[in-house]
């Protein structure tokens, strides 16, 4: 049995997860965990999971909770009830906290010891057990009580980490990652010393003087103290010049810790002031060139942000989260305009400081909404990689082999979005190892990419578009006006992309009554119009999608659209198409596989039924899909 903490709470055995239901059967199993084999107090237990005012059914709710432990945990594991509360024994079992602990132990005393490789190595061990945030899925109340101690934990760790690779002369490697350190942690001391004797050994005293009084500024605001003793020493030893050489010999070939994700904040209590987020381990911001000129290879960050004003699609973005922070790449697939691009980046926003080592990203269609060429696109992330583009072959094999090969061994995320298939995808993904990648597109056959998990996006229900309607539009727009902002909804299908043209247009005229909007939506001849505002238009992503059919098929869109039935069955398909049962549902099964239908099943019959979303029945009726020829 393996149990994790440090990232989401988790159970293994045999290789195979533990079913845990909810934060609260996390949080029972967390709580007991950390009380070492000591009995956890009812009252204790109760705190943690419900804060000081519990439910009346609290006591029976724990019973549930600790029994259903009890039960999948297995033989291995005792849970027990002992006086006035439970105690757990894992016997065997491995615990990721108490594994971090006995490391980081020997690998200070190690450092303190001036064994600088094996204290360097057993601290990356350390560290590279950390998986995300600890104590990730549990209540706030144990995240409150414990995240702070273990996040100090893993600071110090990693500062003494920094510290025998710099005496084992890193310095130069060192810098790039501990100024990403210092800016998470601007009044950490110990940290922006080491980044100074980085910098200063690096042949950067100028700049390792500018950390310094940047330090100061920081403690002055932040905290109305001056730097300490320690810091103002070394301050003075770079000023002068006379900063010690590193305590070992430089090693050229050195091993970083590599977690497969850093872990960022815990959540810090109310008036309690904590160390910020952070990152696993000091990592090297260049890697070696293939070329061997000896260039390096930077840290690319190619993402957009993420929306601000993103809404709802809470149990996806956890799906997707997860799925990266785990041995899964990622397809986001649904109708045109489901905020399937939108997701992608507030997932890659919410895992960044997992991919330490670099984020790319690429729009895989065309201004004029066609494919874009693999080769264009490996183009670009070879320049973000650092190729020269002198050096950057042509041939799409080779840039393929290059590409993969920078990225070999690289925790980094790759967000290919509007894919059209997954011919067009494949000379894009990584060679395995660290890298993860999220891919978008309407076709649900980009399923058939190896090792990813699917998640199919629809229409928002009604609670969540309705926020996204007063988040674009204003606070306040739709107080007096419920009742508009359902219309205005549903007329959007429910669909993120049209929601957002809505509320921007009423944004955009602040004089309209939300009314107004409702009802010029509310005319089928108008509402494609409507749904446009500057760059963004409902019809521009249909019209993509709608353009890569075959001639066939999209003429077909055409008629079924015309026809204005509320649901399809092939044979409704076949007499309207003048074809045969087969062919008609080959056909509608390619118009479901592009998301211009929607399917279903009838309950006790074989038989499918398909319906087009109105948005989309009104743009293949506005003559926005070709006409069928006459043979």
């Amino acid at each position: 049995m393996d149990f994790k903490i440090l990232g989401p709470v988790s159970a293994g055995l045999d290789g195979h997860a533990v079913a845990l239901d909810g934060s609260k059967q996390r949080t029972t199993l967390a709580a007991l965990l950390l009380a070492d084999g000591k009995v956890m107090p009812d009252e204790r237990l109760t705190a943690i999971l419900w804060g000081w005012e519990p439910p009346a059914t609290s006591t029976r709710q724990l019973y549930t909770y600790v029994s259903r432990l009890r039960t999948r945990l297995g033989t291995g594991v005792r849970l027990e009830r002992q006086g006035p509360g439970y105690r757990m024994d894992i016997g065997d079992a491995s615990l990721d906290w108490s594994g971090f602990r006995g490391l980081a132990g020997t690998g200070r005393a190690d450092l303190l010891a001036r064994r600088y490789e094996e204290a360097e190595r057993r601290l990356a061990q350390a560290l590279a057990l950390w998986h995300g945030p600890a104590l990730t899925g549990v209540t706030e109340h144990l995240r409150d009580a414990e995240g702070p101690l273990m996040e100090e934990a893993r600071l110090t760790a990693l500062e003494d980490h920094a510290e025998a690779a710099l005496a084992l002369g890193r310095h130069t490697d060192m810098v790039p990652a501990l100024t990403r350190q210092v800016t998470r942690q601007p009044v950490r001391e110990r940290l922006r010393g080491q980044l100074m004797t980085a910098l200063f050994r690096s042949g950067r005293q100028a700049d390792a003087l500018a950390v310094y009084e940047e330090g100061r500024r920081a403690l002055a605001d932040e905290l109305g103290i001056d730097p300490g003793p320690s810091l103002r020493a070394l301050h003075q030893e770079v000023l002068t010049g006379t900063l010690a050489p590193p305590a070992a010999p430089e090693r050229r070939t050195v091993t970083l810790p590599a977690p497969p994700a850093s872990p960022g904040p815990p959540t810090a209590p109310a008036g309690r002031r904590t160390a910020t987020e952070g990152t696993a381990a000091p990592e090297p911001e260049r890697t070696p060139h293939p070329d061997g000129a000896g260039r390096g290879v930077p840290i690319p960050a190619t993402l957009p942000a993420s929306p601000a004003d993103f809404t709802g699609r809470v149990t996806e973005t956890e799906e997707v989260v997860t799925a990266l922070r785990g041995p899964h790449d990622v397809v986001i697939t649904g109708a045109s305009g489901t905020g399937k691009s939108a997701l992608a980046l507030r997932a890659a926003d919410r895992c960044r400081d997992d991919f330490p080592q670099g984020r790319l990203y690429a729009d895989l269609r065309t201004a004029e909404g066609g494919p874009r060429a693999p080769a264009e696109v490996l183009g670009w992330f070879l320049h973000a990689l650092g190729v020269e583009p002198d050096r950057t072959p042509a041939a799409l094999d080779e840039r393929i082999q290059l590409y993969r090969t920078l990225l070999a061994g690289r925790r980094m995320l790759v967000v290919l979005d509007n894919a059209s298939d997954d011919a067009q995808v494949r000379p894009l993904l990584p060679g395995g190892g660290a890298c993860r990648t999220v891919v978008t597109g309407v076709r649900s056959h980009l399923a058939s990419l190896e090792g990813t998990r699917l998640v199919r996006l629809g229409p928002l229900p009604p609670a969540d578009a309705g926020r996204l309607l007063a988040a674009v539009a204003g606070p306040g727009r739709f107080t007096a006006s419920p009742e508009a902002a359902a219309r205005i909804a549903e007329s959007c299908d429910r669909l993120p992309l049209a929601l957002r043209i809505a509320a921007a247009r009423l944004a955009a005229h602040p004089h309209w009554p939300a009314e107004l909007l409702a009802d010029r939506l509310a005319r089928p001849e108008r509402r494609l119009a409507e749904l446009r505002l500057g760059s963004l238009d409902i019809r521009t992503g249909l019209r993509s999608v709608v353009d890569g059919l075959d001639p066939a098929t999209g003429a077909a869109l055409r008629v079924l659209a015309a026809a204005d039935l509320s649901r399809l069955t092939a044979g409704d398909a076949a007499a309207l198409l003048d074809t045969g049962p087969d062919a008609a549902e080959e056909l509608l099964e390619r118009l479901v596989d592009s998301q211009l239908l929607e399917a279903w099943s009838i309950d006790g019959d074989a038989r499918l039924c398909y319906r087009f979303l109105p948005l989309v029945q009104l743009f293949a009726r506005a003559g926005h899909a070709p006409q069928l020829v006459a043979p």
